[in-house]
């Protein structure tokens, strides 16, 4: 696959990039805020769910996200980054405000959440170099199906 370089400029691009950035991890110390130039920049390993290279053998790849325009950064919950020193994100998402301002999340396992309080959306997300293979992919609980279930409903 051909590495990723994405923009994004609303709410339905920055889902693009939640389903591309979910179960990636980042450490604490390759995140910033540059307020002068309202970046905040972002180094992540990004698991490739599109890509195996063998059967049992995925990807991941190392790539760049920054958004521009944010006027202040918020974090809670980095107790688990403080301790083990990486953060697993969950997704990335945005809560509108005074058109087209608002607050893009970062949600993470655990808790931890940074939010971007942002003039509008414009970010960017680039895939930096090869990827490389990774032997455990990420897992995630199964959510039952309520109508299989015996008190749901199936029809």
């Amino acid at each position: 696959m051909e590495n990723l370089k994405l923009i994004a400029l609303d709410e339905e691009d920055l889902a693009i990039f939640s389903a591309h950035l979910q179960d990636a991890v980042v450490k604490k110390v390759d995140m910033g805020f540059l307020p002068r130039l309202q970046r905040f920049a972002l180094v992540l390993n990004r698991f490739d769910w599109d890509q195996k290279v063998a059967a049992n053998e995925t990807v991941r790849r190392r790539t760049g996200l920054h958004f521009e325009r944010v006027r202040d950064v918020k974090c809670r919950g980095m107790e688990e980054a403080q301790r083990t020193g990486v953060l697993n994100l969950l997704a990335v998402t945005f809560m509108p405000g005074d058109q087209p301002s608002g607050f893009v999340y970062l949600t993470f396992s655990g808790g931890a959440e940074v939010r971007l309080e942002v003039e509008c959306i414009e970010a960017g997300l680039r895939d930096l170099g090869p990827a490389w293979g990774c032997t455990h992919a990420p897992r995630h609980p199964e959510v039952a199906d309520p109508a299989a279930s015996p008190g749901g409903s199936a029809g």
